[in-house]
C-alpha cells in the first residue's frame, strides 16, 4: 500500500505538530525522503519532541509559513515532488482571541506555500488540508457534502472557508497547465489518536485530567462532531496525493474525510467512552462558554467512497482504544516510536 511513496521527496509544512508528526512518521515508514518545515511544537509534552522524530527525516526546518523568503528557500533546495500543506492556526477558541494571526497563518500562510511550490518546478502535486468546518454550518440533520456552501462563524472557520474558495480560485488561475502541479485540498472530521497535547480539545483535556487527578470538565456536552482517528484522514490524503502524482487531474478538486454516520456522537458519550477505557477518571459538565461553537456538524463521505475508494476502517469505539491504548503506553515509558509504527502497521492490515 503506498508504494509510490518510496524514495519520493515529500515536504510537510506543519510536520511538528499532532497530525503533521503521524504523518512524517508514516511516510518514513514507507521509505519517503522527508521535509518538514513547522514552527517548533507548542505543546508540552510533544509527539514530534517524545518520539525525536526528526531524526527519521532527511530535513527537518523551524520555520514559519509567512517566512516567505525562508519557505521559498527551502522548498527549492529540498526541491520535492509532493507537498502535503497542514501547517494552520487549528483552533477555534483561539481564533476569537487571535484573529488576526489565524487570518495570516491559515490564509496568507497558504498562499504563500502555494506560490512557493509554483516556483519549484519540481512539485508534481500539493495535498492542501483544510477542515470539515469551512462549511456554512446550518446545524441541520444533515451530513455536508463537497457542493455544500462553504462559510463559517467563527474566525477559524471562516479562514478555512476561504482558504477552500482561494485554492479553487489559484488551480483555475494558474494550475491549468500541462506543466502545473496538480492540488486538491482536503477536509477532515475532528481527529482524535495518541499524541496530541493540544487545549482545547477534548482528548487532551481528557488526559490531562485522568493523569493529574482532576474531574473532565466539558463545556457543550450535546455538541455532535465526526470524531476519527487520526490514521483515518491521513490514509485519504496519501490516497489523494497517490492520485494526483500520477497525473489524475480529475482529482485536483475537494474531498471530505469523516467517520461513518453511525458513528458520530456527542460531546459527552466521546468523553464517557474514554473514562470507560481509561478505567478511571469523572466527568462533569461546565459553564458553558460565551464563544460560540457548533453543535452539530456531520460529513458526506461518498465523494471519497466513490472515487478514491476510501473509506473508515475503525468505528469510534476502535478509534478511542487505539488513543487510549497509545497515552498509557506512553505513561508507562514505552517505546512510543516502536508503538506508533505498529499502530500504522495494524491500521493498514485491516480490510
Amino acid at each position: 500500500m503506498f508504494d509510490i511513496y518510496k524514495n519520493k521527496r515529500v515536504f510537510i509544512t506543519g510536520h511538528t505538530g499532532f497530525k503533521g508528526s503521524w504523518l512524517s512518521i508514516w511516510l518514513s515508514s514507507l521509505g519517503a525522503e522527508v521535509c518538514g518545515y513547522s514552527l517548533e511544537p507548542d505543546t508540552n509534552p510533544s509527539m514530534f519532541k517524545e518520539l525525536e522524530i526528526h531524526k527519521k527525516l532527511a530535513r527537518s526546518v523551524v520555520g514559519d509559513i509567512l517566512d516567505n523568503a525562508k519557505l521559498e528557500k527551502t522548498i527549492n533546495d529540498f526541491e520535492p515532488e509532493i507537498i502535503f500543506h497542514l501547517a494552520a492556526q487549528p483552533l477555534v477558541r483561539l481564533s476569537y482571541m487571535e484573529p488576526l494571526l489565524t487570518y495570516k497563518t491559515n490564509v496568507i500562510g497558504t498562499l504563500n506555500v502555494l506560490e512557493a511550490a509554483r516556483k519549484c518546478l519540481s512539485v508534481q502535486a500539493f495535498v492542501n488540508v483544510t477542515t470539515d468546518k469551512c462549511y456554512e454550518n446550518l446545524e441541520q440533520d444533515k451530513p455536508y457534502n463537497e457542493e455544500d456552501r462553504l462559510g463559517g462563524y467563527d474566525m477559524y472557520s471562516s479562514s478555512k472557508a476561504c482558504v477552500e474558495i482561494m485554492s479553487s480560485s489559484y488551480r483555475r488561475s494558474f494550475l491549468q497547465g500541462d506543466d502545473s502541479y496538480l492540488m486538491a485540498t482536503a477536509r477532515a472530521g475532528n481527529v482524535i489518536g495518541g499524541g496530541d497535547w493540544a487545549l482545547d480539545r477534548i482528548i487532551p483535556d481528557c488526559v490531562r485530567a485522568v493523569n493529574s487527578g482532576v474531574d473532565i470538565e466539558i463545556r457543550n456536552p450535546v455538541a455532535v462532531r465526526p470524531w476519527q482517528h487520526v490514521l483515518e484522514p491521513l490514509s485519504g490524503y496519501l490516497m489523494l496525493g497517490e492520485r494526483l502524482l500520477n497525473g489524475e487531474k480529475n482529482f485536483a478538486s475537494a474531498f471530505n474525510f469523516g467517520p461513518e454516520p453511525s458513528n458520530v456522537l456527542t460531546v459527552a458519550e466521546l468523553a464517557g467512552k474514554f473514562v470507560e477505557l481509561y478505567g478511571r477518571g469523572r466527568v462533569i459538565v461546565g459553564e458553558k462558554s460565551p464563544l460560540h461553537e457548533a453543535g452539530l456538524l456531520m460529513l458526506s463521505i461518498e465523494k471519497a467512497r466513490a472515487d478514491l475508494g476510501w473509506s473508515p476502517k475503525y468505528d469510534t469505539q476502535t478509534a478511542l482504544q487505539k488513543t487510549v491504548d497509545w497515552y498509557k503506553n506512553f505513561y508507562n515509558g514505552a517505546d512510543m516510536f516502536n508503538f506508533t509504527i505498529n499502530q500504522i502497521k495494524d491500521y493498514v492490515s485491516k480490510e
